[in-house]
Parts: C-alpha cells; sequence; structure tokens
C-alpha cells in the first residue's frame, strides 16, 4: 500500500498528530495523510496516479477511470487513541474492506467506526459480532453522578449551566432557568442576557457557546428565547415573556427528564451522555444495540471481542490469536476467557446461529451494592437464528461458587467438583422453593456447564475444569429503584405501584432473602423489574433473580421487616398522598403473606414433602431450611407482621 503522508499516528514537532485525517483507497491500494480535507486528499491521489501513469509512459485516467477510484475510497479520522472509519451506510462493505487493509497498518483494537447512529451500521457490525466495535467504554454509576455534579459552571453569572469540556458547549436546563427565575430583578436581567447572546453564538470549534437540554429541545423554543429583546423590555415584560418561553419548555420534557437529579437515572444518563459527547467519537448507546433496554443498563455493559459467523463457520477474532501469541497485559481485559466458552459452547449445541455478542456487566447495577457481595460474574448475549427474525437477548450469570473457586480454597479435584455440583443443585432447589411460595421469578431458567482451563495456585493449575452458569431471558421493564421519580406523581402511577411492591415485599420476606455476606435486606436494590401496561401503570414486578433466597430463615417476621419500610419512606417526597400509599403498600403486604400462609395449610403435603429426598441437616442444608420456612410461615400473624411494617413507616427512622 502507498501512503502519501505521514504514516498513521505519526507526531508533529509539537506532539501534535501530524494529520488528522485520512482516505483510504481501495481500487488502487493507497492512504492519503497530507494535511487539508478529504475531498483535497482525493485529488492529491488522483494526482498522485496520474503522475506515475506519465512516468511509465500511459495516459492520465479517464474520467470513469477516476470515478472508480473514488467510488472505492473511505474516509478516516484520526484522533490521539484511534483510527475511525467513517462508513457509509450503503456501502458497509468498502468499510469492512478498509477495516482489512488499515488491520495491516494498525492493531484492530485501536480501529473503530462512526456513523452509528445509523442503524444500517449498527445492524453491519452486531451481524460480525463487534459491538465492542462501536460502543462507548463503561462507566460506573458513581462516576456517572459525579462528572454530571462536577459539570456544574457558571460563566459570567449564576452556576445555572452543565458543560462539555470536549467540545465547549454549556447545557441549561428548565431546572436551571428555576434558579434564574428566583433571583432579584437586576440579577436576572443580566442572568437571561447572558443566556440569549450565548445561544446566538459558537465556540471556536463550531459548537455552540450555550444550548438548551435536552438537544431535543423543539427549535421553535429554542429561537423564541434567541429572539428576545432583553434590553427593550420592562422587567416585568422580559419576566413574562421569557416565563412563557420556559413554560413550553417545561412541557416539552419527556416526563422521565422532569426530575432534575442524579438520583433519577433517565436524567442522570442523558446529562451525561451530554457532558462526556466528543467530536468524532463512537457512541452508540445501550438502547441503540438492544431495543427496549432499561436505562439501568447504560455504560454499564463492556461489549467484548468474540466471533464472527461466515457461512456457518465461526472465526473468532484475531485479537485472541494476538493475545495467545503475546499475552499482552493491555489485551487481557478484553480477551476475556468466558466469552470465548460461551460462544465456543454456543456453536457447539446450535447450528443455526447467524450472529453473537457478548458483553460484561462488570458491576452490581444496584442502586446501593451490597459492600462486600461476591457476586457470580454476569454475561448479556445477544445472538440471533437462522430460523426468526428475533434478535434475542439473555443474561447469563456464572456460578459464584464453582469448580475453580473450591480449588483455590486448597481441596483436591474430587472435592472440589461434588462441592461445586452441590452447590448447582442448591440453586436450582432454591428456585423451585421460591416458585412454590409463589415469587414470581423469570419463567425459564437453564444451566449451562463450561469447560474451563484452572489457572490458580493449587496443584491442578492447567487442569480443565467444569464452571457452572444459569441462562435466562432478559426481562423487559425498569427496576423498581430506577423508576423516575416524577412517575409517583400520578396517583394512580404510585397506588399501582405500591400494591405490587407490597406482594412482592410479602414474598421476599417469606423466602428470607437477604445478602449471604452480610445480611442486608435486597429487596428494592435492582432485582424487582416493573412491567406496564397499556396504560403505562405497573402492571406486573418480575424478581429477576433468587439470589439471598434462604438466607434468613431462622429470625421471626416481625424481627426482619422493618427494613421494608424503606419501599415507602425513600419515595414519600414524590407521592401526592403518603398515606394512601403506605395503606396500598401495607395491605397488599399483610393479605399476600396471609394467602401464601393459607395455600401452605391447604395442601401442606405437597409443600411439606418437595424436599423430602434432599439431605436433611440441621448446619443449613436446603431441605431444613425449607423446612424451618415452613414452620416460620405457619406460625405467623399475618395482621401483627403488618402492623410492625406500619409502624416502621410511620417512625420514619431509616432501617
Amino acid at each position: 500500500m502507498q501512503i502519501l503522508g505521514e504514516q498513521i499516528f505519526a507526531k508533529a514537532p509539537d506532539g501534535s498528530l501530524a494529520s488528522r485525517i485520512g482516505t483510504l483507497f481501495l481500487k488502487t491500494p493507497g492512504l492519503v495523510t497530507r494535511r487539508g480535507v478529504h475531498a483535497m486528499q482525493r485529488v492529491m491521489w488522483i494526482d498522485h496516479l496520474n503522475a506515475r501513469r506519465s512516468e511509465a509512459g500511459l495516459p492520465p485516467l479517464t474520467s470513469s477511470e477516476e470515478e472508480a477510484e473514488l467510488e472505492q475510497s473511505v474516509d478516516l479520522i484520526f484522533t490521539d487513541d484511534f483510527v475511525l472509519i467513517r462508513p457509509d451506510p450503503d456501502r458497509m462493505d468498502l468499510a469492512f474492506l478498509a477495516d482489512d487493509e488499515l488491520q495491516k497498518l494498525v492493531n484492530k483494537r485501536r480501529i473503530r467506526f462512526l456513523n452509528t447512529h445509523a442503524a444500517k451500521v449498527r445492524n453491519a457490525l452486531r451481524a460480525r459480532g463487534e459491538n465492542w466495535r462501536m460502543a462507548r467504554a463503561p462507566i460506573s454509576q458513581e462516576d456517572m453522578s459525579r462528572i454530571v455534579e462536577g459539570s456544574r459552571v457558571a460563566i459570567g453569572e449564576k452556576a445555572v449551566y452543565f458543560y462539555n469540556q470536549a467540545i465547549g458547549t454549556r447545557y441549561i436546563t428548565a431546572g436551571g432557568y428555576d434558579i434564574v427565575s428566583a433571583l432579584p430583578a437586576d440579577e436576572y436581567r443580566a442572568q437571561v442576557r447572558e443566556v440569549v447572546s450565548l445561544l446566538k453564538k459558537r465556540n471556536r470549534m463550531g459548537h455552540p457557546e450555550v444550548d438548551l437540554f435536552p438537544t431535543t429541545t423543539p427549535i421553535e423554543i429554542k429561537n423564541a428565547l434567541k429572539g428576545i429583546e432583553v434590553d427593550s423590555l420592562d422587567d416585568a415584560a422580559l419576566r413574562a415573556a421569557v416565563e412563557k418561553i420556559a413554560l413550553d419548555w417545561r412541557m416539552s420534557l419527556p416526563p422521565e427528564l422532569r426530575e432534575e437529579s442524579v438520583g433519577n437515572f433517565d436524567w442522570r444518563n442523558a446529562m451525561c451522555t451530554a457532558v462526556t459527547a466528543g467530536t468524532n467519537e463512537t457512541n452508540a448507546a445501550e438502547q441503540d444495540l438492544i431495543q427496549g433496554i432499561s436505562p439501568e443498563f447504560y455504560r454499564q455493559i463492556e461489549w467484548l471481542p468474540g466471533a464472527r459467523i461466515d457461512r456457518g463457520e465461526v472465526i473468532f477474532d484475531p485479537l485472541w490469536d494476538e493475545y495467545s501469541r503475546t499475552r499482552d497485559p493491555s489485551l487481557e481485559p478484553l480477551c476475556d476467557f468466558h466469552v470465548r466458552n460461551v460462544i465456543f459452547n454456543t456453536m457447539r449445541l446450535f447450528n443455526d446461529i447467524e450472529f453473537v455478542n457478548v458483553g460484561r456487566i462488570a458491576r452490581s447495577l444496584a442502586r446501593e451494592p451490597i459492600k462486600g457481595s461476591r457476586h457470580g460474574s454476569v454475561y448479556v448475549i445477544q445472538c440471533k437464528t437462522a430460523d426468526s427474525d428475533e434478535v434475542r437477548l439473555v443474561l447469563l450469570r456464572f456460578q459464584k461458587w464453582g469448580v475453580a473457586e473450591h480449588l483455590d480454597e486448597g481441596k483436591d479435584l474430587l472435592q472440589a467438583t461434588i462441592e461445586a455440583n452441590e452447590y448447582a443443585d442448591y440453586i436450582l432447589d432454591r428456585r423451585l422453593m421460591c416458585c412454590q411460595l409463589g415469587m414470581n421469578l423469570p419463567p425459564r431458567v437453564a444451566i449451562a456447564q463450561f469447560p474451563e482451563t484452572y489457572r490458580g495456585h493449587n496443584q491442578y493449575n492447567g487442569t480443565t475444569v467444569r464452571a457452572f452458569g444459569y441462562v435466562r431471558d432478559y426481562v423487559p421493564g425498569t427496576a423498581s429503584d430506577k423508576i423516575p421519580p416524577a412517575r409517583f406523581r400520578n396517583p394512580a402511577f404510585a397506588l399501582a405501584f405500591a400494591w405490587l411492591m407490597g406482594e412482592a415485599a410479602a414474598h421476599d420476606i417469606i423466602v428470607g432473602r437477604r445478602s449471604s455476606e452480610t445480611k442486608e435486606n435486597l429487596f428494592d436494590k435492582n432485582y424487582e423489574v416493573v412491567q406496564f401496561g397499556p396504560d403505562g401503570l405497573p402492571a406486573k414486578i418480575v424478581a429477576t433473580d433468587h439470589a439471598g433466597s434462604f438466607v434468613n430463615y431462622l429470625h421471626t417476621f416481625e424481627d426482619t421487616v422493618a427494613p421494608y419500610a424503606n419501599v415507602v419512606r425513600r419515595r414519600a417526597k414524590f407521592v401526592p398522598d403518603v398515606a394512601a400509599f403506605a395503606d396500598a403498600y401495607v395491605t397488599a403486604f399483610e393479605r399476600t403473606l396471609a394467602d401464601v400462609q393459607a395455600k401452605y395449610r391447604e395442601r401442606r403435603r405437597a409443600f411439606d414433602e418437595l424436599f423430602v429426598h434432599r439431605p436433611f441437616d440441621v448446619a443449613g442444608s436446603g431441605a431444613y431450611r425449607w423446612a424451618k420456612t415452613l414452620e416460620r410461615l405457619d406460625q405467623c400473624d399475618p395482621k401483627a407482621v403488618a402492623a410492625v411494617l406500619r409502624a416502621a413507616i410511620e417512625s420514619g427512622a431509616p432501617c
């Protein structure tokens, strides 16, 4: 390949990139990186080819030959870290040919794709198992909140803006205007003058100095604000004019963005996107890659290199070969052996897979993650089979106590295998227990086994062992703790939510769900997914995981019910009628507890004999925990338990 200009990533004397753009030509292989714009680089290439032809005694390219050269070219943009391919969505074949050529010059991990706002681009990459080459890097929920809060700035007046350092734009929100509206007349005028003036200006990078948030705000509202003649209006007229526009602005806001707080996941995610977006970046978001995914997954999935499937043949990403050869530490986070094992196992079982993408959820999605918790690794698998147009999304959680973990404790291979198998049975037994007691879990869960090479300090280092995983379909909806606060201002929504949560809380306390490490209450901390009906009201709650069930099986309900009061207390400032909300929650809790108790008493044999074939050990076997759970359920007084819950709510003290 001929290169006109500097090599990719070459530096100028001042340390900056020698060139920020390039054009790759595919018909006659070549790369132009000389300074200019892409159109100029195309002219440079044609001039170069004609000069070579002249030296060889050949006539210049004809217009059709020039057109053929230009048609098979691809725009590139260079950053300090990446080569960015800017594909034509209708010619993804050219983009992928360019990708192959670039990999001869640059490591694949440093090549990404732009134009991911176009579905054709996303779908083409997804079909190659390459979500990882267009998704933004994950970031912790704590860091997102910190970034948003840290972006608050002032210009000349009050700190009512959120600043994007990469593009230089400052965003003002409707809530920011609420702060402005409370200012005295002279400060109010100065602040409005600043906003109106800067809305009309662009910075040296060509981006607005000030913009309205969200950026989807109707252009008519922005133009109306720009058009205000601040100094030609008296104080009352100015305030009235701006207030009219602000009202239209507030009315245009989606309901999920009306509560301006990092505690509102939708608003926080949208603002984080606004203040971290840069020029020329790969920015496909989770909702672009997975239709209908909950906002709690925003920037939480780390898509990883896997494999593409070409005519039924599995072709693993070349980064795997590189890692196998070099053991490059920088590749280790990308080349997750779990991902390769998942794809390998999937292709052994199914021969009609068209594509598969695997992502890793590196952190707990709980609003308040349990400290010290040792959860199994969680992966998101997106795949499609030839017999269906549907793209499936499943979640895979690896068993946290598998053979490898027991080997790490120093146990021999036989004992480690036996204990891992027993724990797998215990997990599935607990799922059956929860279902028997009425807990609304995902309808289907499959257990999968993956061969993996044990890497540890035990004598069995290098031995192939089994890892257990549990696969379930993604449950659509919104986790109870991630529902935007503004939605609770609708009385019908609040009461429907309270009732469903009361039912779910009763099932939760019956199965004694607690963190196995800290014994903390897990209810309303990510596992309960609320699904909505056609009217937008809560219609059902699914407990997506029975983790922590039967940890608390010896204490009475009266001793453990107080933390369930937090469901009401953390939403008290949002609901229009706290007393009605609390009453619906407690009433549903009491009725459900009484109903499950009655069901048990009516059909004791169906419950008592469910696990008679399992080992019964007072040290804490599953069968023993089941027996104690049923005993506690039979002996409880639902009214008395509900009274303790109501008292805990009314006390207002955190539990």
